[in-house]
């Protein structure tokens, strides 16, 4: 079964996880700070949340430094995207009543880099296992 796991480093050795994986039928996206895997510092991400993540980072890189809507998704795996500009840059995402998981912008780039790449294998397994992707 097909399995990709990539880590991201930041200039301060933060480590944050990607991995994209097939959950009872479906692509799956997980994005994990490893370090914090205790406190379940994770989120899970269908193909239509991995791309609007994508579409977010890089639209916070450009409304930088104005704010910008939050972005919610729906369907199985509802989340919210918002753009967090003080104390420090993130992305925070939220995931229905669970805790929120905060994406330093340190990691944006790389991490936009990552989900196009994420994208393009959750669309094959889509077409291996006959899938629907959205």
């Amino acid at each position: 079964m097909f399995r990709r796991i990539r880590e991201i480093v930041d200039p301060q050795g933060r480590r944050l996880r990607i991995s994209v994986d097939v959950l009872a039928g479906q692509a799956v996206t997980l994005i994990e700070l490893p370090a914090e895997a205790e406190a379940t510092a994770q989120v899970m991400l269908d193909p239509y949340g991995t791309e609007l993540l994508g579409g977010y980072i890089m639209s916070a890189r450009l409304a930088l430094p104005h704010g910008l809507p939050d972005e919610v998704v729906e369907g199985g795996f509802t989340t919210r995207f918002e753009l967090v500009r003080k104390p420090r840059t993130s992305i925070r995402v939220t995931q229905g009543a669970g805790a929120a998981f905060e994406i330093p912008e340190a990691f944006w780039d790389k991490l936009y880099a990552e989900l196009c790449m994420v994208c393009a294998h959750a669309r094959q397994l889509g077409r291996h296992a006959g899938l629907s992707l959205h």
